[in-house]
């Protein structure tokens, strides 16, 4: 399994909170999201076929573009 965290700065509710992991955890492959409020990251563990570019992607996609 592999692990990747990315800096979402517009994370600013609980309900931002909740989408992001909602969303992430329906792609396939993805184990584990937890995204932080408090510190503004995502962390997601997954396995193929997910892939780091795909998260990204999607975060990108649901108006939570990573920065960077």
């Amino acid at each position: 399994m592999t692990s990747v965290t990315y800096s979402v700065p517009n994370i600013s509710c609980g309900h931002c909170v909740h989408t992001i992991e909602t969303e992430l955890s329906d792609l396939k492959g993805v184990v584990r999201v937890k995204a932080g409020q408090s510190d503004k990251r995502v962390t997601v563990e997954f396995e193929p076929p997910a892939t780091p570019e795909g998260i990204r992607a999607l975060l990108t996609e649901i108006a939570y573009p990573p920065a960077g």
